[in-house]
């Protein structure tokens, strides 16, 4: 399984030209050139991805699920989530449409940052893509027009906001045809990703974490009634990380945050987080993201 840690990477591996911003990237689809090589591609990544793509051949799996083509042509992935491809070397007919990367890190200190985790159809529990009626797309794709003006043109101060606006219409636009497509239609949950996510998120909005620290394996599996090693091994199969690793990466994320959109300390980020001593936070910080929690918050400064 592969990893693409940074936006670059990825470009590299579908063979593109180097994008214009290491955070943010929009893509040609059908410049799109997976290794032909290979009938089936697994990869995790840290970037959110939103693919409004046409004659899509391949088989896409999200979480180990099925993410449905057939009719939708507009498909969302976070970070840390799994995708499986599944590519049909016999079809001719090529794809077509847009993909549009966004780092988290181009998000932070921005309205998105915090807002962005609300759409739901970035989680494991939508499994097929949204189907577009011909006025949608075609609103969807002047979004995506804007941003491509602004992503070439040359990048000034008033870039990154002006290309944030053209995100959050576009998400927006997005959960509307979300709620208008489901209305009709089962959605199906893949229980433990979500599950996880959940108790995740409950976990650090109580208080919890200030008496008692940050969550453990075997209270994380406790709630799921699941021994430690079999949830772990689940996870890993599943999202190629272990129920450590989902922790620290909720530590991070939650700690990013805090960092880009508040004022407290470092001591007091981390003694919200559940650490007892700062410098353990730090460490788990710097170790995660190649900087030290006062590097992250002076880069926005």
């Amino acid at each position: 399984m592969y990893r693409f840690k940074t936006i670059s990477a990825f470009h590299q591996y579908a063979r593109l030209p180097k994008p214009e911003h290491p955070f943010i990237s929009l893509v040609d689809y059908s410049q799109v050139a997976y290794p032909t090589d290979r009938n089936e591609i697994r990869w995790v990544q840290d970037f959110y991805s939103i693919g409004l793509k046409r004659n899509v051949s391949a088989k896409f799996n999200y979480g180990q699920q099925k993410y449905d083509f057939d009719e939708g042509v507009l498909a969302f992935v976070a970070p840390q989530q799994i995708l499986n491809i599944e590519i049909n070397q016999d079809v001719t007919t090529a794809a077509s449409g847009w993909l549009l990367l966004i780092h988290p890190d181009f998000l932070w200190n921005t309205s998105l940052a915090t807002t962005i985790k609300k759409y739901d159809f970035f989680g494991y529990a939508v499994n097929e893509a949204l189907f577009l009626s011909e006025k949608e797309e075609n609103i969807l794709e002047a979004i995506l027009v804007n941003i491509q003006r602004e992503y070439y043109s040359n990048l000034d101060k008033f870039s990154e906001g002006i290309i944030i606006t053209q995100i959050e219409s576009l998400l927006q636009y997005a959960e509307r045809y979300y709620e208008r497509q489901f209305f009709t239609r089962k959605i199906t949950n893949h229980q433990i990703l979500i599950q996880l996510e959940e108790i995740l998120n409950k976990y650090f909005c109580s208080e919890n974490v200030l008496l008692k620290g940050a969550p453990t394996v075997l209270q994380i599996a406790d709630d799921l009634n699941l021994s430690p090693n079999y949830l772990s091994s689940m996870l890993k199969n599943l999202s190629g990380q272990s129920t450590q690793q989902h922790i620290h990466n909720k530590v991070i994320e939650i700690a990013k945050e805090k960092l880009s959109t508040t004022e407290l300390s470092i001591s007091e980020i981390a003694f919200e987080l559940g650490f007892e001593h700062p410098t353990s936070f730090s460490k788990l910080f710097k170790s995660k993201t190649n900087t030290s929690p006062l590097a992250f918050r002076q880069s926005f400064n």
